[in-house]
């Protein structure tokens, strides 16, 4: 099993340069995780925030035991049922996907190289480094069209959680990638695509 984290903040392009990356493989043995399908079922009341909402940028706010233990039965090569989140009710839906068994996994999220127990398992560490104004204008579009939230609340909760938690928490963990990428990721998911390739190959020989 080939193991691949990919972290970065939030609107730094994770989830494309995953797909990037997908795409270059193309083997169906490679399955994607998105860490935002592990938020916990609904907010819990301690990362409540002033003026009402929830603090959803804070590694609290993520089911770390479910994250670990799927990922875990994974890496032994079973299948696992991954949880839906509806970004509009911020809470867990009844709706479960499937993924496994594989190969590889790519892992992508915002706290993907937070965890200590979680990052040891990963064979290749990925930090996503972006502008923050290049990453607030991506999420800007990203949460008024797919996410139906109104511009004043990205605006609000970006200078309440977003922004001060990545630089307490989320920076800190750029100091455990092997490999740093900025905005121009092709080269990047090449490289990793070769690298994944190889891997397969190396188990199925």
């Amino acid at each position: 099993m080939f193991l691949v984290g990919i972290a970065g903040g939030s609107g730094s392009g994770k989830t494309t340069f995953a797909k990037k990356i997908l795409q270059r493989v193309a083997d169906p043995s490679v399955a994607l995780l998105h860490q935002d399908s592990y938020y916990l079922p609904s907010p819990p009341q301690e990362l409540s925030i002033a003026g009402g909402g929830f603090n959803f940028d804070h590694p609290e706010a993520f089911d770390w035991p479910l994250l670990r233990s799927q990922f875990e039965q994974l890496k032994q090569g079973a299948r696992v049922h991954v949880p839906v989140y509806d970004y509009r009710t911020n809470q867990r839906t009844a709706e479960q996907e499937p993924v496994g068994p594989c190969k590889v996994i790519l892992l992508e999220g915002i706290y993907t190289l937070w965890d200590a127990s979680l990052r040891d398992l990963f064979d290749l560490r990925i930090f996503l480094n972006v502008e923050a104004d290049i990453r607030f204008i991506r999420r800007l579009h990203r949460d008024v069209r797919e996410r139906g939230r109104s511009l004043d609340g990205i605006i609000r909760q970006y200078y309440d959680t977003v922004r001060p938690m990545h630089h307490e928490f989320l920076e800190p963990t750029r100091q455990y990638a092997d490999l740093t990428v900025g905005e121009e990721t092709d080269i990047a998911a090449e490289v990793i695509a070769a690298r994944i390739r190889s891997a397969i190959g190396e188990k199925t020989t």
